[in-house]
């Protein structure tokens, strides 16, 4: 049981994440930070948190702080609260890329403070408003670079992750970011990119959308995700997404080529292949 959980950012993670602690009896107090006083009032409202207080402040005031908010404010922020704490508090964070900001921390003095954990939930939702109970049932934690933290703040982030029904992975953090990019950053890609080609031909033939079914409707969902959390994603794992991104081409290549040349046994022999999947995911 913590005294106070500060959670940096109030939006779709670090909300479900405070709910999961309550409704877990982790902690009575949440208190809330975030660059924008709108959210935080609204945090307040949904009972997300029961506080709002500048960063330093709230650091003072907690056992943990979790750090949930777009991976090009990650880094400057936990270094900021690193210099705040004690041996006695834990930081952890919900980032979708691991391995610049492990590298930023890896020499601070508080390192071993620190937990790199990533719980591979998400939807196309952002803000308080997104945050729902039982968001991280049945669902997988990354935990990176498990060695350089202190054994006690591990085990206490494991517990609160096992405690949500989550299963535990451990990795180093460029194989986290090299993993991430083939099951989570080329879908969000490809849902952008599908949801463009929609709507620009959508502005010769406006009865596309009345055609739209739940085929579609699943493929482009992604591309209401935001773009101020993608983006910044987005770049900072660049080469391992450049890299997806050159076999995702070369694939549709392969779609495209088939289709010209009326090979159907070819287009045939590709969704056979792609069918394979089904021994991956249920």
């Amino acid at each position: 049981m913590f005294n106070n959980v500060t959670i940096i950012g109030v939006g779709l993670i670090s909300g479900s994440f405070a709910l999961a602690l309550k409704e877990k009896g982790f902690t009575k107090k949440i208190i809330g930070v975030s660059r924008t006083e709108a959210s935080l009032k609204r945090a307040l409202e949904l009972g997300i948190i029961d506080e709002a207080l500048p960063l330093e402040e709230a650091v003072k005031q907690s056992d943990l702080i979790y750090v949930a908010i777009p991976v090009d404010a990650t880094i400057p922020v936990i270094q900021q609260v690193m210099e705040l704490i004690t041996d006695e508090q834990i930081v952890a964070d919900a980032g979708s890329t691991k391995f610049a900001l492990c590298d930023a921390l890896k020499d601070h003095p508080m390192r071993k403070r620190f937990v790199a954990t990533h719980p591979m939930w998400g939807t196309e939702y952002s803000g308080p408003e997104a945050a729902v109970h039982g968001a991280f049932e049945g669902r997988a934690c990354v935990i990176c670079e498990k060695e350089k933290s202190a054994a006690d703040a591990v085990t206490t982030m494991e517990n609160i992750y096992k405690a949500f029904g989550m299963h535990l992975i451990y990795m180093d953090a460029a194989a986290h970011d090299t993993h991430a990019a083939y099951v989570s950053h080329i879908s969000h890609i490809t849902s952008f990119a599908l949801a463009n080609t929609v709507l620009e031909k959508e502005r010769e033939e406006n009865t596309i959308f009345e055609l739209a079914g739940g085929g579609f409707e699943s493929t482009v969902r992604l591309a209401k995700s935001s773009p101020a959390m993608w983006a910044p994603i987005f770049m900072q794992n660049r080469e391992n997404v450049l890299d997806v991104l050159n076999e995702h081409i070369t694939q549709l290549r392969k779609f495209k080529s088939s289709l010209e040349k009326e090979n159907i046994e070819y287009l045939k022999e590709l969704m056979e292949n792609a069918n394979k999947i089904r021994t991956i995911i249920k």
